[in-house]
């Protein structure tokens, strides 16, 4: 151990407990309840009968007396959530796995094949990204008419990968830059052509950007709205933030608690994807704000 790490270590008696916990414990244990009350809120919502949903007097709004499945059972077998939930995972992961295709092909092109005007061309597809979808989705609208694709996976399918791969790109971009040259100018002096360099060194040393990149597309077309409204109207063909703003919601009439069963249930896919690739996604994170 360094001389500096000595004395940090001997320090460490000057670090009361209450400092600590001003400066450690306490931050950090407000972050965790503003960022998890929400899922408690909705645990709590799901799991409440209505008579102590709405009568704030006799019952505590954050705790639950009666626990009841009622909200459940009616957002299971009332309305076609499970087809909301297939229909969005096909389309998450199809789009998804487009997406990267393309993103990797061509953050590759960008930033490893050295031409002239790379990084422009870089510029240009973040900026692709920053377009709202609240304007494209008309363009798009008249294009998924013309082709017939109205109504159907297919149509979203196709077109998430439009504000997917630029985001998916450039993330891609900053990590295939901390990648050294000095593999792929070994490779090619071997022999290997540019797509076993891609398939064999880069995308291997790459991957938790890859899993990180996916992981930013899985969650985007999850939760995308707009496209999704626009596109789709048979209620059998709906995803799920569509599906239980459009079915559960009656006029003035907001059927809370199947609303937050179907809110909670929607986010625990993505909420264990997070977790399962938590490191992946650090890591990728890194990589990306380095020149």
């Amino acid at each position: 151990m360094s001389t500096a790490d000595d004395q940090t270590v001997g320090m460490d008696y000057l670090e009361s407990f209450p400092r600590k916990f001003l400066r450690v414990y306490l931050p950090l244990g407000l972050i965790m309840v503003f960022l998890l009350f929400p899922f408690y809120w909705m645990t709590v919502a799901t799991f409440k009968p209505d008579a102590e949903m709405y009568d704030y007097e006799k019952y505590n709004p954050f705790w639950i007396v009666h626990p009841t499945f009622e909200h459940i059972t009616k957002l299971f077998f009332e309305t076609d959530y499970p087809l909301w939930m297939w229909n969005t995972v096909i389309v998450s992961v199809s789009s998804t796995f487009i997406s990267l295709f393309a993103s990797v092909c061509a953050a590759y092109a960008i930033e490893r094949l050295r031409y002239k005007g790379s990084r422009y061309v870089g510029l240009a597809i973040f900026l692709g990204y920053l377009v709202p979808p609240s304007i494209l989705f008309i363009p798009l609208a008249a294009i998924v008419f013309q082709l017939g694709l109205f109504d159907g996976n297919l149509a979203l399918i196709l077109t998430y990968p439009t504000f997917l791969i630029p985001f998916c790109t450039w993330l891609l971009m900053g990590y295939f830059r901390t990648i050294p040259y000095e593999l792929e100018e070994c490779a090619l002096i071997d022999g290997a052509t540019r797509l076993q360099i891609l398939t064999k060194i880069t995308l291997p040393l790459s991957l938790p950007g890859v899993i990180s990149a996916g992981i930013f597309a899985f969650t985007l077309s999850w939760n995308e709205f707009i496209y999704a409204l626009t596109f789709i109207s048979s209620s059998e063909n709906k995803t799920i933030p569509v599906g239980a703003i459009t079915e559960l919601v009656n006029g003035d009439v907001y059927h809370w608690g199947a609303l937050m069963a179907a809110a909670l249930t929607g986010s625990v896919p993505v909420v264990i994807l997070y977790s399962f690739f938590v490191e992946y996604y650090v890591s990728a994170m890194t990589g990306a704000v380095k020149e």
